[in-house]
């Protein structure tokens, strides 16, 4: 039987480089996403790569969350992986955050503590499974160019979330571990540059890296792949820096 894995914000970046690893490893991938024509041209792009779903879900709906979670057992029975990589990121001022650009983020910390816990309870009767989810070195270190609160702050709650399952659902042979990665070429920074001119712009940040250069989703995709993998069986509870050198120090 197929191993099945579920990637919430699966349609571009991390999330997406992920799931082609997986694809091309045979397992089964359930990708969610926003209704909109990304997830159709994933769907569309990733089936030549093995077996893909999609799933139109509205993540800060917590309504459709729960009707999602519930049904989760009966649509998807072989869980054996979940990656938490759907984010959003708009820098702004913390004399300026408004409620409503708080909870952009924090819904979605909401939307992955029911999901993961449907999924758990999955992964505990089928014997254990495997929980990656996406972190921020911005939960680490404050950078004054990007003001985001917010956002390091739900961020930090995803850490010290990894840490916490690991450590109760460990007895269940659960691992879950987390990456923190720094600039990554993604659409996630659309919010605040123009779409075309995402690549241009984070190049300005090259240097930022010890390591010379921005990354890419699939340099945090393999170590998403490995995190999930039986060649990481003693490892639970891990934060690890995919950053190219950030946390280290600086140039």
């Amino acid at each position: 039987m197929k191993k099945q894995a579920l990637i919430i914000g699966g349609t571009t970046g991390m999330g997406r480089a992920t799931a082609e690893r997986l694809l091309k490893e045979g397992t089964e991938v359930i990708i969610i996403g926003r209704a909109n024509k990304n997830l159709e041209k994933t769907e569309a792009a990733l089936t030549a790569l093995g077996s893909v779903k999609t799933v139109a879900l509205d993540l800060s709906n917590l309504t459709e969350v729960q009707e999602f979670s519930n049904g989760l057992k009966e649509l998807f029975p072989n869980l054996k992986y979940l990656v938490n990589a759907a984010g959003y990121f708009n820098p702004i001022p913390f004399l300026e955050h408004t409620e409503a650009d708080y909870d952009i983020y924090h819904n979605f910390n909401k939307a992955f503590f029911f999901i993961t816990q449907a999924v758990s309870n999955i992964m505990k009767e089928n014997g254990g499974g495997s929980i990656v989810n996406i972190g921020s070195m911005w939960a680490k270190q404050s950078v004054k160019a990007t003001p985001s609160s917010a956002y390091s702050m739900a961020k930090a709650g995803i850490h010290a979330f990894t840490q916490q399952l690991a450590m109760e659902l460990a007895e269940y042979n659960i691992r879950v571990n987390a990456v923190s990665p720094a600039v990554v070429v993604t659409p996630i920074y659309g919010a605040f540059i123009e779409e075309d001119k995402i690549e241009e712009t984070l190049q300005g940040f090259n240097e930022f890296h010890p390591i010379g250069r921005v990354g890419r989703p699939d340099d945090i995709a393999k170590t998403i792949t490995f995190l999930l993998s039986d060649e990481s069986s003693w490892v639970t509870g891990a934060i690890w820096d995919i950053d190219g050198g950030v946390m280290a120090g600086r140039n």
